[in-house]
This record gives C-alpha cells, sequence and structure tokens, in this order.
C-alpha cells in the first residue's frame, strides 16, 4: 500500500482479475442463457434486419436502443454463441473492474475487494426477492451496473456531481436500472441532513446525467405514444398480471424468496450497528459520511420496493387500476443493493475487526470465503460438458437443437420461413435463424403490439378453459391437424415444430425421439 491508500498497479489488476474470476465462475452457463437469445437476437437484427426477416418480435419497437447500438455491431462479424461469450466477458471485466473500485472506497485494504464481490455474488443469487441479477448472461442491464457501481464509488467518496453523471450512462442503457438508482442517490442526499452538498454545487452534475439519460428515456417515453387508453391499460395488465408478477407483484413472490430477502436486510441492520460499533472502537479507514450515505443508498432502495408492495397488495384488488404503476420494477434495486450493502458492510466490518486486533476477524473471514467457495463449487459440478443452456430449460435438450439444427441446416426450408413453435420455446430464432409466429418469452414492449402479442397467443396456444394451471396447451398436436392448418394461413407460417407424438397427419420433414417437423399446406 502507497501512503495515499492506493495498491501498486499489478496488485490492482490482481484483485480484478480474481473479481472476474469470481463472476466467470458464478455466470459462466452454456451459451444461450435465459435472456440472451431475447436481447442478443434484438440487438443483431437492429445491426441486420435480413438476419430472420418478417419475425414478429424481432420487428417490435426497440427499447434498449443504446445497447443494441453499442454492442450490436460485432454480430456483422461473429455468429450468436461467439457474440454472447465477447459480451459476457466484457460485461464481467468492466463489472470486476467498477466493482473493485467501489469496494476499496469503502475498503481501502489490498485482497477485500475480492472477499466483498464473492459475497455479493453469493448473496445476490441466493436472496433476490424478485429475481434480479447483475451477473449472467450479456444484456443491457450488466453493462448499466457498471456505471452503477461506478456512481456509488463516486457517492462514497462524496463526489456527487460524477454520481449523477455515472448514473446517467446506467440509465442511457438500461433506464429502469439507473433511474431507480437515481432516486435512491436521491434519496442518500436527503437523509444525510448537514452533511450533503447544496443542491446549487450539483446542477452540472444533474443536467450531465439527464442528458446521458435522454438516448435511453426519450424512446422509452415514445414507445406507447399514441396508443388510446384502453389499449394501455390492457397492455399494462397484460404485462403485469399475465406475463411478469413473478417479477413485479409482491404477493406472487413465492414465500421462501420473501423470507430470504427479509432474512438479509435483517443482515444489513446488523452489520451497520457493528460497524458503527466497532468504528468507534478504531480510528476507521473510510470516512464516517462516506459509509452513511451508502447505507442511505441501500434504505432508498428498500423504501422504493416498499411503495412496490404496497401498489403490488392494493393491486391484487384492483389489477387494472395499478398495473400502469406496477410495470416499473418496484423492486429491482433492491434485489441487487440489500446484497451490495451486505457484501461490503461485511468485509468492513471483518477490516474494523482486524484493525482492533480482534481474534474474531480471521475466522469471520475463513468462514465467509468458505460459504463463497462451496456456492462457486456447486457451480462447477453443475455445468459438465454438455449441460442444458438455460435459455433451453422449457424444452427437452438435446433433442430440440437437434431438430433446430436440422432446420437451419436444411436445403428444403428457405431463409425466410416462418413456424408455430412450441409456447415456451426460447430459443427456437437463436438456433434455426428462421422467424416464428410468436412465443411466451418474447413479449414485445410497446403497448400496441403488447395486446398484439397477448391475442396471438391465447388465438394459438390458449386452453381457453379459464384455468389458471392449464392456460396453455401443453403441445401444439393437441390442436389437430386441421385447426394448425387454420393458424398457419392465417399467420403466414408455412412450417410446424412441434411434439413428435402423437403423429400429426401432415406432411413430414424431420423427427426425432420428442420433436418433429412439418410442412404446412397453404
Amino acid at each position: 500500500m502507497t501512503s495515499s491508500g492506493l495498491q501498486p498497479w499489478k496488485s490492482s489488476l490482481a484483485e480484478i482479475g480474481l473479481i472476474f474470476a469470481v463472476f466467470f465462475i458464478q455466470g459462466a452457463w452454456p451459451v444461450p442463457d435465459v435472456n440472451e437469445a431475447y436481447y442478443l437476437g434484438k440487438a443483431i437484427h437492429y445491426w441486420n434486419p435480413h438476419w430472420i426477416e418478417n419475425d414478429f418480435f424481432l420487428d417490435s419497437p426497440d427499447t434498449h436502443r443504446v445497447f443494441c447500438f453499442a454492442f450490436g455491431w460485432l454480430s456483422l462479424w461473429l455468429a450468436p454463441p461467439t457474440l454472447a461469450w465477447v459480451g459476457r466477458i466484457v460485461a464481467w471485466a468492466l463489472l470486476a473492474w467498477s466493482w473493485r473500485r467501489l469496494s476499496v472506497a469503502v475498503v481501502p485494504r489490498a485482497w477485500f475487494s475480492v472477499l466483498s464481490a464473492a459475497l455479493f455474488g453469493y448473496l445476490m443469487e441466493r436472496g433476490h426477492m424478485a429475481g434480479e441479477w447483475v451477473i449472467g448472461g450479456v444484456e443491457a442491464k450488466g453493462f448499466a451496473y457498471v456505471f452503477v457501481f461506478l456512481g456509488l464509488e463516486a457517492l462514497v467518496r462524496d463526489r456527487w456531481n460524477r454520481v449523477w453523471l455515472c448514473l446517467g450512462a446506467a440509465a442511457c442503457f438500461h433506464v429502469l436500472v439507473g433511474g431507480w438508482a437515481a432516486v435512491a442517490a436521491g434519496f442518500a442526499w436527503v437523509w444525510i441532513g448537514g452533511e450533503r452538498p447544496p443542491l446549487r454545487s450539483m446542477w452540472p452534475g444533474l443536467v450531465g446525467g439527464l442528458a446521458l439519460s435522454l438516448p435511453a428515456l426519450v424512446p422509452s417515453l415514445l414507445l406507447d405514444w399514441g396508443a388510446d387508453a384502453q389499449t394501455l391499460r390492457q397492455a399494462h395488465e397484460i404485462y403485469v398480471y399475465k406475463r411478469l408478477a413473478h417479477h413485479l407483484v409482491f404477493p406472487h413472490f413465492p414465500p421462501e424468496f420473501i423470507g430470504r430477502f427479509l432474512a438479509l436486510v435483517v443482515g444489513f441492520v446488523l452489520l451497520a450497528r457493528a460497524v458503527a460499533r466497532e468504528g468507534d472502537a478504531t480510528s476507521g479507514a473510510v470516512v464516517p459520511s462516506g459509509v452513511l450515505t451508502l447505507r442511505a443508498f441501500v434504505v432508498g432502495s428498500l423504501a422504493i420496493a416498499l411503495i412496490g408492495v404496497v401498489l403490488g397488495l392494493i393491486g391484487d384488488f384492483d389489477p387494472a387500476a395499478m398495473a400502469g404503476l406496477l410495470r416499473y420494477y418496484w423492486f429491482r434495486l433492491a434485489d441487487a443493493a440489500v446484497p451490495l450493502g451486505v457484501a461490503l458492510l461485511a468485509a468492513l466490518w471483518i477490516s474494523r475487526l482486524r484493525d482492533a486486533r480482534s481474534p474474531q476477524a480471521r475466522w469471520i473471514a475463513a468462514t465467509l470465503l468458505v460459504i463463497c467457495g462451496i456456492h462457486l463449487g456447486a457451480y462447477c459440478f453443475e455445468r459438465p460438458p454438455g449441460t442444458m443452456p438455460r435459455g433451453d430449460k422449457r424444452v427437452q435438450h438435446p433433442e430440440w437443437r437437434l431438430a433446430c439444427e436440422w432446420i437451419a441446416q436444411s436445403p428444403i426450408i428457405p431463409p425466410h420461413a416462418t413456424f408455430l413453435t412450441p409456447v415456451e420455446s426460447q430459443t427456437f430464432k437463436w438456433r434455426t435463424r428462421r422467424a416464428e409466429v410468436v412465443t411466451r418469452k418474447d413479449i414485445p414492449q410497446d403497448a400496441r403490439t403488447i395486446v398484439a402479442w397477448w391475442r396471438r397467443l391465447e388465438d394459438i396456444h390458449g386452453t381457453k378453459t379459464g384455468d389458471p394451471e392449464h392456460e396453455w396447451y401443453a403441445s401444439l398436436t393437441e390442436l389437430g391437424a386441421e385447426r394448425i392448418e387454420q393458424l398457419g394461413a392465417k399467420y403466414d407460417a408455412r412450417y410446424l415444430l412441434t411434439e413428435a407424438e402423437p403423429r400429426l397427419p401432415l406432411e413430414l420433414l424431420y423427427a426425432n425421439r420428442v420433436y418433429a417437423v412439418y410442412r404446412l399446406a397453404r
């Protein structure tokens, strides 16, 4: 360590490398991961509209335009799987770099950033309530969180103009990630009272941050421009209650997820008190106002989530009225901020115990490292060669992959062909480079197209029984050949990929043990 508290550059690079290794082990699932086919498909199509033409979802309006513009151009030279791995490596490297900066701002000691990163990864994966994640497949929010970490570093160091610029850049990549982080930072600014800088001193950062956010904010605001009130209400209710309730509506969260998150909140409160207590007994390596402000940011994220809880409870009685508000992911920031706060405060607490020469410091640090090591080691055992990509978790792999590869390589299926596909499939376009009529995963983002998407889903896959447990047919084969032919004609789909059994009286082109490909008559 130098007198300024900075480590030599080689040690800094070694720390970043170890943090990257932690993030790599956590996120290195086979391609494509859960959302990669969705977001990378959009990014590829943005730069090359001829990549899968006439696809209902890909042709819908884009929301993450900055991500598509900044990253999608690589698809002009890289195949989708390679594009995914390049994006992951870049995102994890930037996250590792920005996390180290944040961690060192809180605990300016060598190697503590590796401990806090491993703990953050573990708590984020095992403690979220609403399904948020930071380390995983490549998409817009991974890059947005890089700027959130940098903004929090500036917040801890009391550099408020930089805070707003970084969070504006985060919103540029993902408007909700950056936007909610800015709200929580504003909450922290109010919370710290007399320690805060005057508002007039922050105008350059506030204006600059707003300007940086505009490339994402303006398109998001214009998505529903011109849609009538009935369409908006219907789209919001579809989006919130029929598609994404597991992320957006508190009463729909699994009770065990709520319980573990509350336990994490309790841990945050206890650590905050422990850090304050140890700080009274030692000189402390972090400016007290910086720790206070970081804590206030986490509390701000919880205040946002609490509003989401209230809206969700009200919404169960009047979904149509609340859906327009619930669609803004009120729990997204808390899902990330509470694990972040626990990880950093735990590292700071151990550091202060060490300063006080407490015998507890070493075994507490060792215990946390063992827990994180078991967490990461479990992933190594879960992902041997040939492991199913999480993007294919709702189909039968590898038969699904074999059927899609046959379509992609078949000389008798033209590149512009459109398919009817299983309702829960997620990687058909990714694997075949052919268009499909509709799937449940690929929800558009603008109101008019959301309504049209839902009508397609119900028309093709809906059982119309009113039973939420059996909302969709398990297989398109249940519709019968005549109905499938009618749907093919209606949506200009000439081909069908569905389960191989029972066999349909249609022109069979390919079949394996699980899936079959048919040609539909005009």
